[in-house]
């Protein structure tokens, strides 16, 4: 992961994001055949929010980390579960075994680092077959609550950017040899919300904190504002989990590529 982003202090802010959707993490499950037993990697595996999931599917899950404050939020978060090993690590150069793991994810991380070098790793410790996955979770910025907040946004940066979270991942992912076609799945899901945790989760908000800097302090308190009032103590938020998915080739296929 890119060192230079520290996310000590949003850390407690992530437990207060959304759980992916269930109907997506069916999807990918299929997809991929993915079964309990299997070795997964959890790459800027954070607080657990990915974790989780793959740990209540059977899976057997090594968690890399690079944040401390965050990989300890995630280690209290999962220890009951049995089959978890947390490490610290980079994305981009883990330091686990070639060819050990049957799945390799990155949930909301795959933007924070250097994608053609994270592939190239979980190629690396990819199993022929295996499957490498990343995902997000997107607002429904066509709900009037979610365009009044972006309303906000542009109006204190106005040159904001959503960075790569929002981007189609097929082509950077095409352009690494080990792997074949990239697949997408998608599924909308709405999760009603405790108005006070949903401005929490935005402290989380790393990409809207770089670009607004001084400003983003203020530009919580106006968010909060309008969600208060619309909320009533509770707001429906609409939401899009995204995957990108693609499984690495055997050498066979690879070099027919």
């Amino acid at each position: 992961m890119k060192l230079d982003w520290d996310y000590t202090d949003l850390a407690r802010s992530y437990l207060k994001r959304p759980e992916y959707c269930t109907s997506a993490l069916e999807q990918m499950f299929l997809l991929t055949g993915t079964q309990p037993g299997m070795l997964a990697c959890d790459v800027g595996a954070g607080t657990g929010n990915l974790t989780v999931p793959l740990l209540e599917r059977g899976l057997r899950v090594v968690a890399v980390e690079p944040n401390a404050a965050m990989r300890t939020l995630g280690i209290g978060r999962t220890a009951h579960h049995k089959e978890i090993n947390w490490i610290s690590g980079r994305g981009e150069e883990m330091g686990l075994a070639f060819s050990a793991f049957d799945l390799v994810t990155f949930g909301s991380s795959f933007g924070v680092v250097e994608r053609a070098a994270a592939l190239a790793e979980a190629a690396r410790i990819l199993k022929d077959g295996g499957w490498f996955v990343c995902l997000w979770n997107h607002r429904d910025l066509d709900d009037p609550v979610q365009q009044s907040i972006e309303r906000l946004i542009q109006q204190e940066v106005p040159d904001y950017q959503y960075g790569i979270r929002r981007q189609d991942q097929s082509e950077v992912i095409q352009a690494n040899p080990a792997f074949g076609q990239a697949a997408k799945v998608e599924a909308s899901f709405e999760k009603v919300v405790d108005t006070e945790e949903w401005l929490e989760a935005w402290r989380s908000h790393a990409t809207l904190k770089r670009q607004a800097g001084s400003k983003f302090e203020a530009l919580l308190a106006a968010i909060a504002e309008l969600v208060r009032k619309a909320g009533n103590g509770k707001l429906a938020v609409p939401y899009t989990t995204r995957a990108w998915l693609a499984q690495k080739l055997t050498r066979k296929d690879e070099s027919s590529r």
